[in-house]
């Protein structure tokens, strides 16, 4: 008997050890997904519970606010259960959406989401337990936008400025056009003559109509916060439409000898095969297309401030043009059509190795060798805007260089896909080439940019 009564005390004690044990076992794994940091009037909630033998009947989650606590999900009760399902083996996916119909008292300010999950161990004699607590803010108020500048006229191809007031201060904003959005900046970060403008609600934001946009292209300004709330207004534009020539041009086997062999030794993101057509193809077409999406990343670089005085870049007056902004190329090869592309900028010719000004005041973010550009440098002049120029034969500057106007930044060449010794120039905003036609005519400047600005300069 003595026997028997140790036997069952060691049972029991090695039971009470696992039970016990068992309650220091890891819950299941609780991921929020969504929300982020914000919430507003609709958002997505995505949870993902991970864990073995994880049972549907054990996962609850609740929104907290002040002193309310809604129940978004409850397995065990069947509360908005369907909203639970498989996402593989062991593991759950909550997705529901945060409005006033699932919180009915739901209200800017901070809040919380809570999520609690439970899993089975020693065959459902005892569960362990997760609870994740996610804190979050609510805004359900749409920012607000309004123009202050007036008199927006912008040509096809070419840029303009808008001056508004946007709020909150803290959200995303700009102005769209068609599907491209082009972001405002803090008027605070331009000065002329020493002033800046001290309104914190003020933004400005540079804008383009492409050269392949139609006149009846939709502008409107944005603004967005990081709760998914968005607003947006109409303002007062006008899009001139301008013609763009249409050249054609003749290549042969000399100059695509010259280039091709040079442009493929400098680049890995294309390795074509086939004849010297074939290559020079897939040069003038898909390397074209991923050197443009290059310089569209250095958008990202730019100052969120004005780096260059308001004065009018500099115009190359010294120079002869030999091809326009925007013109349409059509390439010929022993006297048939094989290729079209459309030339973004201007190609400006004077002596062999001619020395090359920077535009304007600002930062040198690009000085190396880019594909059909072959030697290429691009200066960052703020708020979107930068300039670049290409086919130099030698550099003198380097990234992260600060340039005034008319310093040099390098010499004209033949490098890259140039027929001759010359200078190929454009702007750019936001990563899209524009003409640069506009930025060198003072009467542009003034109407477009300075009249504006100094509207909402303090003192003027």
């Amino acid at each position: 008997m003595r026997r028997l009564l140790a036997l069952v005390f060691v049972l029991l004690f090695l039971a009470a050890g696992l039970y016990f044990a068992a309650s220091r076992l890891p819950g299941p794994s609780v991921t929020i997904a969504s929300p982020g940091a914000w919430v507003g009037a609709s958002t997505p909630l995505d949870i993902v519970v991970e864990g073995a033998d994880v049972e549907q009947g054990a996962l609850q989650v609740t929104f907290e606010q002040d002193d309310r606590s809604t129940v978004l999900v409850d397995t065990a009760s069947g509360e908005n259960s369907r909203q639970v399902s498989s996402d593989g083996p062991g593991r759950l996916r909550v997705t529901h959406l945060i409005d006033r119909t699932s919180v009915p008292g739901l209200a800017s300010g901070p809040a919380r989401v809570v999520v609690t999950a439970s899993r089975p161990v020693l065959r459902g004699l005892r569960d362990v337990q997760s609870t994740v607590s996610h804190d979050v803010t609510v805004r359900l108020e749409p920012p607000r936008v309004s123009v202050v500048s007036t008199h927006h006229y912008v040509n096809q191809g070419g840029a303009e400025l808008v001056v508004y007031r946007v709020s909150p201060e803290d959200v995303e904003s700009g102005v769209r056009v068609g599907d491209i959005e082009y972001p405002g900046y803090p008027a605070s970060g331009i000065s002329l003559d020493g002033r800046s403008p001290v309104d914190p609600a003020l933004r400005v934001a540079f804008f383009a109509v492409l050269h392949d946009q139609p006149v009846d292209t939709p502008i409107r300004l944005y603004a967005r916060d990081e709760a998914g709330n968005q607003a947006t207004a109409a303002f007062d534009t006008r899009i001139f439409p301008k013609p763009f020539k249409n050249s054609r041009i003749a290549i042969d086997d000399a100059f695509m000898s010259r280039v091709v062999p040079a442009i493929l030794s400098g680049t890995s993101e294309i390795a074509p095969e086939g004849s010297l057509l074939d290559q020079f193809l897939a040069i003038n077409g898909e390397l074209r297309r991923r050197n443009a999406e290059r310089i569209a990343s250095f958008a990202a670089e730019t100052e969120p401030r004005m780096l260059w005085n308001g004065v009018v870049f500099h115009p190359f007056t010294n120079t002869a043009v030999q091809s326009a902004f925007a013109d349409r190329r059509t390439y010929l090869y022993g006297g048939r059509e094989v290729d079209q592309q459309v030339h973004l900028g201007f190609d400006l010719a004077s002596v062999q190795q001619a020395p090359i000004p920077a535009a304007n005041a600002g930062r040198v973010l690009f000085a190396d060798e880019l594909g059909i550009y072959g030697n290429c440098v691009i200066v960052d002049h703020g708020l979107g805007v930068q300039s670049l120029y290409a086919h130099l034969s030698s550099f003198s500057v380097s990234a992260g260089d600060v340039v005034e106007k008319g310093q040099e930044v390098g010499r004209t060449g033949i490098t890259g896909l140039a027929g001759g010794d010359h200078l190929h120039f454009t702007m750019l905003l936001q990563g899209q080439m524009i003409n640069p036609i506009e930025w060198w005519d003072p009467k542009w400047t003034e109407d477009r940019v300075l009249r504006k600005l100094r509207a909402v300069l303090p003192g003027s």
